[in-house]
C-alpha cells in the first residue's frame, strides 16, 4: 500500500510540475500582451500629432508636452514602482497599472483640450511605469530555469520591439480611417480583459521584504531620472549646450541621483543593492542597453523623417516600410535562446552590435531616390542585430541579479533603456542638425534670415520654400533635401561608431551561458499561488 501511495504521490508531483511548466507560458502570454500595449503607446501618438494639433489647437509648448509627458513620467517612476513591487507584490502593482492605464486611456479619448490630454498622457506614463518592470520581474520569477527564461526574455524583448515599431503603422491606419482619439480607444477593452486574466492566471510574487521601503529614496530616484531625461530632451531640441532651461534640470537630476546612490549605500535595507554594479556582467549589460538605445532611437526618428519628407511617403506607408525591421526583430527574439546557448552572451551581444553597425553603414547608400530593396535589407539586418543585442544584454542583466531584487533590476534595465533613448535623440539630433544646416547658408535667391529658419528642420525648409515659390523656392527645397540626406549619412556614421564601441564593451560579458544552477533553482520556492 505504501508503495502504491508513493507511486501516486510521484505521479501527482510530476503532473503538478508539468502543469506549472505549462502555466508559465500562459503567464508569459498575458504579460507580453500587456507589454505590447505599453510599447505601442510609446510611439502610436507620433503620427496623430498633426490631427491633435488641428483639433485641440495646442500651443507649441503644450504640443511638446503631449508628446513628452508619457515617456518622461514613465522613465522617472520605473525605479519607484519596480522596487515597490518587490515589497508589496509585483502582480498587485501590475493590476493597479492595468486599471490606471485603462482609465487614463478613457480620459485621453474624451479630452477636449490640450491640458486634459497632457494629464491623460502623464497618467498613462504612471501606468506604464507600473506595468513594464512588473512584467519583466515576474518573467524572472516564474522562469527559474535559465534556458526557459532565455526563451521567455526573447519573447518579451521581441514583443517590446514589435509594439514600438508597429505603433506608427497602427496609428497611421487609425488616424486615416477614424480620428486621433482611436489610438487611445483600443487600450480600454484590452485592459478590461487583461485585469481579470492577470488576477486569475498570474501568480503573485515578491522579493526581499526585510526592512521598511525607502519612500524618500524612491522619490530621489524619480526626481533624478526626471531631471536627467528632461534636460537631455531639451538639449536635443534647443541644440545649445549652455541653455539654462536644459542644463539646470540636467544638473539637478544628476545631483538627485548622486544623493540616491549615496543613500542606498548607507542603508541597511536599500531599494537597490548598489553592489550589483560591481558585478561585471550586470554593469556591462546595463551599459550595452544604454549604448544600443543611444545609437539607434534618435536614428529611427530621423529615418521616419527621411521616409516621409525626402521620399514623400504617408505615415501608413512609412510604417509599412519599417515592417522588415519588426519581422527581423521577431525572428531574433525567437532564435535568441538558441543563439545564447550556442555562442554565449559575450559573442551574441558583441556580434549583435557589429551586425547592427554594418546595417547602419549599408543604409549610407540611400540617397534622394527610393531604393526599396536596399532599405529593406538594411532594416532586416538592423532589426536582427539590434534585437540580438538587447536580448543578450537583458538576459545577462536579469540572470546576474538575485531573484529577490528582480523588480529593482528590471527597473534599472528599463531606466537605462529610457536614458539611452533620450540621449540618442539629443546626440544624434544635434549631429544631424550640425551636418544639415550649413548646406542652406548660400542658396541663390534666399535671404540669410530665411536660410537660417530653413536650417532648423527639413519640414520648416519645405514650408519656407512653399512661401517663397518660384526659382528660389525650388532651389531651397532641393538644397534642403540634399543637405538632409548628407546629414543622415553623417548621423549614420556616428551611430555606427557608437555601435562598435558597444561591441567592444560587450567583451566584458561572460563567454558562456552558465545553466549549472538551473536545476537547483527550479525546485526552490518562487511564487505564491494565484488568488482568484
Amino acid at each position: 500500500m505504501s508503495g502504491t501511495s508513493t507511486a501516486a504521490g510521484r505521479l501527482h508531483h510530476h503532473l503538478a510540475a508539468l502543469a506549472g511548466r505549462a502555466n508559465r507560458w500562459v503567464v508569459l502570454v498575458v504579460l507580453c500582451t500587456s507589454l505590447l500595449l505599453v510599447a505601442l503607446d510609446s510611439t502610436i501618438l507620433y503620427v496623430a500629432l498633426p490631427s491633435v494639433t488641428e483639433d485641440l489647437r495646442p500651443t507649441s509648448v503644450e504640443l511638446l508636452w503631449i508628446g513628452d509627458a508619457y515617456p518622461l513620467i514613465c522613465a522617472s517612476l520605473l525605479i519607484l514602482f519596480g522596487t515597490l513591487g518587490d515589497r508589496v507584490g509585483r502582480r498587485r502593482i501590475l493590476l493597479l497599472g492595468y486599471g490606471l492605464f485603462g482609465a487614463a486611456s478613457a480620459l485621453a479619448v474624451l479630452a477636449d483640450s490640450a491640458q486634459v490630454l497632457i494629464l491623460a498622457r502623464a497618467l498613462l506614463g504612471i501606468g506604464g511605469a507600473m506595468i513594464m518592470p512588473a512584467t519583466l520581474s515576474i518573467v524572472r520569477d516564474v522562469f527559474p530555469d535559465r534556458r526557459e527564461r532565455a526563451v521567455a526574455i526573447g519573447v518579451w524583448t521581441a514583443v517590446a520591439a514589435i509594439g514600438a515599431a508597429t505603433g506608427p503603422v497602427l496609428g497611421g491606419f487609425l488616424v486615416e480611417h477614424y480620428w486621433w482619439g482611436s489610438v487611445f480607444l483600443i487600450n480600454i477593452p484590452l485592459m478590461a480583459v487583461m485585469l481579470p486574466l492577470c488576477r486569475v492566471l498570474v501568480p503573485e510574487s515578491k522579493g526581499r521584504a526585510d526592512g521598511p521601503w525607502d519612500l524618500f529614496g524612491a522619490l530621489l530616484a524619480a526626481l533624478g531620472v526626471l531631471g536627467v531625461v528632461y534636460g537631455i530632451k531639451e538639449l536635443g531640441m534647443d541644440r545649445d549646450l549652455l541653455d539654462a532651461g536644459a542644463v539646470l534640470p540636467f544638473l539637478a537630476g544628476v545631483a538627485f541621483l548622486v544623493l540616491f546612490v549615496r543613500r542606498q549605500r548607507r542603508r541597511e535595507h536599500p531599494l537597490i543593492d548598489m553592489r550589483l554594479f560591481s558585478r561585471a556582467a550586470f554593469s556591462t549589460s546595463v551599459g550595452c542597453i544604454v549604448i544600443a538605445m543611444l545609437a539607434l532611437v534618435g536614428l529611427e526618428l530621423i529615418a521616419v523623417q527621411y521616409l516621409q519628407l525626402v521620399l514623400e511617403m504617408t505615415p501608413l506607408e512609412t510604417g509599412l516600410r519599417m515592417l522588415p525591421l519588426t519581422f527581423a526583430a521577431m525572428v531574433a527574439g525567437v532564435l535568441g535562446s538558441w543563439i545564447l546557448r550556442r555562442f554565449g552572451p559575450r559573442t551574441m551581444v558583441s556580434c549583435g552590435f557589429a551586425l547592427t553597425a554594418c546595417a547602419v553603414l549599408l543604409l549610407c547608400l540611400m540617397g534622394e531616390q527610393d531604393r526599396p530593396w536596399l532599405l529593406g535589407a538594411g532594416f532586416v539586418l538592423l532589426g536582427f542585430g539590434f534585437q540580438s543585442t538587447l536580448f543578450g544584454a537583458y538576459e545577462s542583466m536579469l540572470t546576474e541579479a538575485p531573484a529577490d531584487d528582480a523588480g529593482g533590476a528590471a527597473a534599472i534595465g528599463e531606466t537605462s533603456y529610457q536614458l539611452g533613448a533620450g540621449m540618442g535623440i539629443a546626440l544624434l539630433g544635434s549631429v544631424m542638425n550640425a551636418a544639415y544646416a550649413p548646406g542652406l547658408t548660400h542658396v541663390q535667391g534666399v535671404s540669410e534670415v530665411a536660410s537660417g529658419a530653413a536650417g532648423h528642420s527639413l519640414g520648416e525648409a519645405y514650408q519656407i520654400a512653399a512661401r517663397l515659390g518660384g526659382g528660389a523656392g525650388s532651389a531651397l527645397r532641393e538644397a534642403a533635401r540634399g543637405s538632409f540626406v548628407h546629414g543622415l549619412h553623417v548621423t549614420l556614421i556616428v551611430s555606427a561608431v557608437l555601435l562598435l564601441v558597444g561591441a567592444g564593451a560587450a567583451l566584458r560579458l561572460p563567454r558562456r551561458m552558465d545553466c549549472e544552477t538551473a536545476a537547483a533553482e527550479e525546485h526552490a520556492p518562487r511564487a505564491e499561488a494565484p488568488v482568484a
